[in-house]
């Protein structure tokens, strides 16, 4: 029988360190607060003529579900709506202590340690 990854890495090395990693990636993602802004270009609000492309694409496909513009319009309205909403995220780290910020990074990164150990071959 053969270990994770069908190496001869350890099975029972790998869900340690997945289950760590997993435990300090949620630590870690539960001390974050994420906000949104809005989209503003010189001041004013923009989120609008971002849905433009997208709207247009739409409008062309209906007409012609097979059109090289429509698709290139709706593709391209929507890579700039999920840009905008990416843009105008406000992170926030909550404040804790250095240990629990220490114990949440060792438990992330050793666990991708350890994870990564057991998929390599037996030394």
């Amino acid at each position: 029988m053969r270990g994770a990854g069908g190496t001869d890495g350890g099975l029972i090395l790998f869900f340690i360190g997945l289950a760590c990693a997993v435990a300090g990636g949620w630590l870690l993602t539960n001390q974050v607060t994420v906000t949104g802004g809005h989209w503003s270009l010189w001041g004013y609000n923009s989120f609008g003529l971002s849905l433009l492309p997208f709207l247009v694409g739409t409008a062309v496909l209906f007409f012609d579900g097979r059109s090289k513009l429509g698709w290139l319009l709706l593709v391209a309205g929507l890579v700039i709506i999920l840009a905008g909403v990416l843009v105008n995220l406000r992170i926030y780290f909550q404040p804790t202590s250095l240990f629990n910020t220490l114990m949440m990074l060792g438990l992330l990164f050793g666990g991708i340690g350890l994870l990564l150990r057991s998929l390599t071959p037996g030394r």
